[in-house]
């Protein structure tokens, strides 16, 4: 297993910007794909980004070219970087892997706060 932290969440206007991370307990270069996915409440948890090892990244298409999602293996985190944010990215976001997320391993989760 891995523990991942999410940081990075904020309140902040429509149009801004805020990066959030995602702190792998160990070298994410061995975990494999790695998922961004947000919440709202009432909603399904639902994925927004995902990259892997290689680098080959995946968005939602609500999301596409506002954010990017990267990695950083030499600091074993994975960031995702939201631009020109919208209240509707209002959400907690959360960072995991496939596997823990089917065995129902979630992280708190940073609140991503966007007002209009």
């Amino acid at each position: 297993q891995v523990q991942l932290v999410e940081s990075g969440g904020g309140l902040v206007q429509a149009g801004g910007s805020l990066r959030l991370s995602c702190a792998a307990s160990r070298s994410i270069f061995s975990i494999g794909a790695i998922f961004w996915y947000r919440q709202t409440p009432g909603k399904q948890r639902g994925m927004v980004a995902s990259i892997t090892t290689g680098g080959t990244t995946n968005y939602i298409d609500s999301v596409k070219g506002r954010f990017t999602i990267s990695r950083d293996n030499a600091k074993d985190t994975v960031y995702l970087r939201m631009n020109s944010l919208k209240p509707e990215d209002t959400a907690v976001y959360y960072c995991n892997t496939l596997e823990q997320a089917g065995l129902g391993n979630w992280g708190q989760g940073t609140q991503v706060t966007v007002s209009s």
